[in-house]
């Protein structure tokens, strides 16, 4: 294949990347902010961890996977938006390390010995959920967007500053975001407990999901006047984020978790295809200087470069979807309180070693 085909490929490619994220970490993100809210007490609180307990840390890897292809890939891109939203991405690593932390931290000690070591824990359960959830939207916002680029000795370097890209049309896309994954995780809550954790995160995602209508429709009409590169397709793409979330509430109102899942998952994938679509050809508009502006052209790796991440994908990306597919089937059940050995009484178990035995 050429390297013209080749390019446009992995611009597809490290799309659905970000579609798989936003779909299986954007639950992870929902579940997270709303433990304070829907978690009354430590075992409905232990049963909402618990939900997340074999799936969190694999669904982390498509951003990892995400990351490393726009390296290989597209090299100039990745370094001129690591090195421009550095610490917006900063930000983003730290609450994800603190989240990590806190998941497996939060059930090495009983409420009886230290009653504030879990609920310090839930906080940073809840930062380091809330942040990424809203940065990614802002960060994401801002491609599409553009921004301050200018060449200096032939390479596009950013111009700008962190208050640079908190802009109203940026700050508006992460709070769609922040709407959509919390929104999201309280559909995988009610989908994946049983009882008034499910009742409640039932009647919360109605609620979220009405709220982050009304954010979307806002963003998506200002994105699609003032900053889609392909009117039509992205046309039909928002037109397919209304679809799929209309039917993800409805299906949540009729209590039909599954399907109301599924329909909040296809809007993950939509948005993600629609942002796409506002930036091919681009990958990093410049705001200031079209000459410095990368394309998915100029700022593609050689071809040798790309046939070879070919093959590699080829052959492993459908192992790792089937393996992670069996992970989500193995671990199907639906928890509730019940379930959850009470801490005080000597079991410590990790929340992964709950849902299993709940599954088994």
């Amino acid at each position: 294949m050429s390297h013209e085909t080749l390019a446009i490929i992995w611009f597809v490619l490290i799309a659905v990347l970000w579609c798989g994220y936003f779909v299986l970490e954007g639950f992870d993100f929902g579940v997270g902010i709303l433990l304070p809210f829907l978690g009354k007490n430590e075992a409905e609180r232990r049963t909402i961890v618990s939900t997340l307990g074999p799936v969190w840390d694999g669904n982390e890897v498509w951003l990892l996977t995400a990351g490393g292809a726009m390296f290989a890939a597209f090299s100039l891109w990745y370094a001129t938006l690591f090195s421009g939203f550095y610490l917006a991405l900063l930000l983003i690593l730290v609450a994800l390390i603190i989240r990590g932390v806190a998941f497996e931290f939060r059930s090495k000690r009983g409420t009886a010995t230290s009653p504030t070591w879990r609920r310090n824990w839930d906080i940073a359960i809840f930062i380091g959920s809330f942040l990424p959830a809203l940065l990614w939207g802002v960060a994401f916002a801002n491609i599409v967007a553009g921004v301050p680029l200018e060449l200096q000795n032939g390479n596009s370097e950013f111009t700008g500053n962190l208050f640079t890209l908190l802009n109203p049309y940026a700050l508006l896309g992460g709070l769609v975001t922040l709407g959509l994954f919390t929104t999201h995780g309280a559909i995988f809550l009610a989908l994946k407990t049983e009882g008034e954790i499910r009742t409640r995160a039932n009647a919360l995602a109605g609620k979220a999901g009405l709220i982050t209508a009304v954010l979307a429709v806002v963003f998506g009409v200002w994105t699609q006047l003032s900053h889609s590169n392909n009117a039509v397709a992205s046309a039909v793409a928002l037109a397919l984020v209304v679809v799929a979330w209309v039917g993800a509430l409805a299906a949540n109102r009729m209590g039909r978790e599954g399907w109301a899942f599924l329909a909040s998952a296809a809007t993950m994938v939509f948005v993600v295809v629609f942002l796409f679509l506002c930036l091919y050809p681009d990958v990093m508009p410049s705001s200031t200087n079209p000459d410095a502006t990368l394309t998915v052209q100029n700022a593609a790796n050689s071809a040798y470069t790309l046939t070879i991440m070919t093959w590699v994908a080829v052959i492993l990306t459908p192992v790792v979807l089937v393996y992670q597919a069996w992970t989500y089937w193995v671990f199907r059940k639906r928890l509730s309180p019940s379930q959850i050995p009470n801490p005080d009484e000597g079991s410590l178990d990790l929340p992964h070693e709950v849902d299993a035995k709940a599954s088994a």
